[in-house]
């Protein structure tokens, strides 16, 4: 049975349950595996998404008190489809954007409601899910996690931050879902949530987070790398990886950890070029948030890189991982060159990935098969596909279901006694 330390204690333990509960160590560390299990990449199936994630999370919670959680968590929360797009031989695209909010990030979140959701409903407990979100996260919590029992979800995102869809997504009012609109950055969402955790004015509250903080996000987030190798028939690949807050990729780095043969992984980012700038020069500092086109990766402080530096060295790190920078201007021109070159829409954020595939196949040479983890459908950013190309995407039925839906949203200062003040009235 596989238990989780913290990254900055390898001896403070945790169970599966414990860790996805609470969702950052006593120390204020982040949790990671204490070992990796040993899967036979090989044995698992390439037909099923569905039968494949059962068997890869079962290598990974068995022995756990989710064993016999897994088949009917999968069934429930991961029953869409996981389609993948070639634009020619050596580029594909991983649409990861076909569940009920449209982005990567319900695969995460819709397990581990279920999950943690099987786990309170044993111990009688509760808890309240504090989400910072750029963009996506917060819609995909909000969703997942809406009717639970014995959850509340509080999701904080910053004003003016996010797309007009993405704030519609977030602001829905749904059950036991509180959104709060932060007066600040991302980064100032992100600190609120890690500083309620410390806040002695907070203590007995039974917090939690469903961020990429959270390793109960992770987790889910390794089978798309698994299903891209299996259904592909192909172990060198090389995963163009759209970055903001370092969870997807930590996610692959992990998958890598546990069996899975990659050629590399290339981290993908817009101007907020923290993790690709340490990459080359290790004395690089986290910088402040930059908006830009591609929003949901607006993040100058990611969290994962701590999870990064526990569970790779920096000579393994850079061995595995490269980073490419792409600036608003190239996300456009990438939109644009790849709608004219196939008559492929992607969203800015996949553009971002794109554009870095196209610059590292100049740079090497290599016709190495380049997946791109397409992380959100365009209908979501339709004001930069206009600007791009001069079409709005069609709008899907789950946005179009939005229009006249109530809502619930209060505004509040980047302050942490204005978080403590909500969280004190639920």
């Amino acid at each position: 049975m596989i238990s989780f330390c913290s990254t900055r204690d390898p001896a403070l333990l945790a169970s599966a349950g414990e860790a996805l509960e609470v969702g950052l160590a006593s120390d204020g560390g982040l949790f990671i595996p204490q070992s990796f299990p040993t899967i036979d990449v090989a044995a698992l199936p390439s037909e099923s998404f569905q039968e494949m994630a059962r068997m890869w999370l079962h290598a990974w919670l068995k022995g756990t008190e989710f064993e016999k959680d897994i088949s009917s968590v999968v069934d429930d929360a991961l029953n869409f489809s996981v389609p993948i797009y070639r634009l020619d031989e050596n580029t594909a695209v991983l649409e990861l954007f076909h569940g009920p909010t449209l982005s990567f990030k319900d695969y995460g979140a819709r397990t581990m409601a279920r999950l943690l959701g099987q786990r309170l409903a044993r111990t009688g407990g509760n808890r309240i899910i504090l989400v910072a979100t750029s963009g996506d996260t917060g819609s995909a919590v909000a969703d997942g996690f809406a009717g639970i029992d014995g959850i509340q979800v509080v999701l904080l995102y910053p004003s003016g931050g996010v797309s007009e869809i993405q704030e519609r997504q977030l602001i829905v009012e749904r059950p036991n879902v509180q959104a709060l609109r932060v007066k600040g950055s991302f980064d100032d969402c992100q600190q609120l949530v890690k500083g309620a955790f410390a806040d002695p004015a907070l203590v007995g509250i039974p917090l939690s987070t469903a961020n990429s903080i959270n390793i109960g996000r992770l987790l889910p987030q390794m089978l798309y790398y698994v299903w891209a190798v299996k259904h592909l028939q192909n172990n060198d690949i090389e995963f163009y990886v759209p970055s903001g807050n370092l969870g997807n990729m930590t996610a692959g780095v992990m998958t890598h950890l546990a069996g899975l043969s990659v050629h590399g992984l290339r981290a993908a980012h817009n101007a907020n070029d923290f993790y690709p700038a340490f990459l080359l020069d290790p004395s690089t500092a986290f910088g402040s948030t930059i908006q830009t086109l591609s929003n949901a990766m607006d993040v100058g402080a990611p969290s994962n890189f701590e999870r990064l530096q526990a569970l790779l060295n920096p000579a393994k790190m850079r061995q595995l991982i490269q980073g490419e920078v792409v600036s608003d201007q190239d996300t456009i021109a990438s939109m644009q060159r790849v709608y004219e070159q196939y008559g492929y829409l992607a969203d800015p954020h996949t553009a971002v990935g794109l554009e870095a595939s196209r610059r590292f196949r100049l740079k090497s040479g290599e016709e190495r098969l380049h997946v791109i983890l397409s992380t959100a459908h365009p209908a979501k950013f339709p004001e930069v596909c206009e600007r791009a190309l001069g079409i709005k995407p069609v709008e899907p039925a789950q946005l179009a279901a939005l229009r006249d839906a109530s809502t619930n949203v209060v505004d509040i200062g980047a302050q942490r006694e204005h978080l403590a003040s909500v969280l004190l009235g639920l």
